[in-house]
Order: C-alpha cells, then structure tokens, then sequence
C-alpha cells in the first residue's frame, strides 16, 4: 500500500519542500493532531491522546493532486497513542489541501 501511495505522488507531479525545525504550535500540525486524535476515538475510544514525536514530524508544501483533489501540504513522522499509557511509535500521513483542509489521516504500524 505504502509504495502504491508513493508512486502516485511521484506520478502526480509532487513538489515537495521540506521545513525542519518544526514545533507543536505549527497550524498544519495541529490541524491533523486534531483530526486525527478524532479519527481515532471513533475507532477507540480508550484513545486519551495522540503525541506527536517532533523530532520525527516533517511538514512539507506540495503542489499536486491525487484524481483532481489538490494535495498543498503533506505531513508524516512518529507518533504515539495514549491510551492508559503510551504505545509503541507508529508513523503517521497526514494530507492538506486547500485552505488547510485535512483530507486525510494515516496511521501505520511498524
């Protein structure tokens, strides 16, 4: 799955740079904590929390589309599920389009 995601973005024409340094309080990641963290408890409700290993997160701009819906900021790195303690890290996919709509949130198991 993960290299049929990779090679429609590499198909798509992505454009992609990279913004290290980043922080919590950045928008975009906060956009898909939050949606994500909500994603999940649908799923889970012993989900408490969702933390965001920031050593990990990469926010990139973009400039694609995946069938006609425009991808503007891509979003991954490690992160950790709290329930009554934290989980094993999992690496997370977050995608952004227009006007920093969350269209998708992943969430994979090494």
């Amino acid at each position: 799955m993960r290299s049929i995601f990779v090679g429609c973005l590499i198909l798509g024409g992505l454009t992609v740079s990279a913004a290290n340094g980043q922080t919590s309080d950045n928008p975009e990641i906060a956009a898909c904590k939050a949606t994500g963290l909500l994603a999940l408890k649908e799923k889970s409700p012993t989900v408490r929390d969702m933390i965001l290993d920031m050593d990990t997160i990469v926010v990139s701009k973009a400039n694609t589309d995946i069938e006609g819906i425009p991808i503007r900021t891509v979003v991954i790195g490690d992160v950790y599920l709290e329930k009554k303690v934290a989980g094993k890290a999992q690496r997370f996919l977050c995608l952004i389009g227009d006007k920093g709509k969350v269209l998708l949130t992943f969430f994979a198991a090494p």
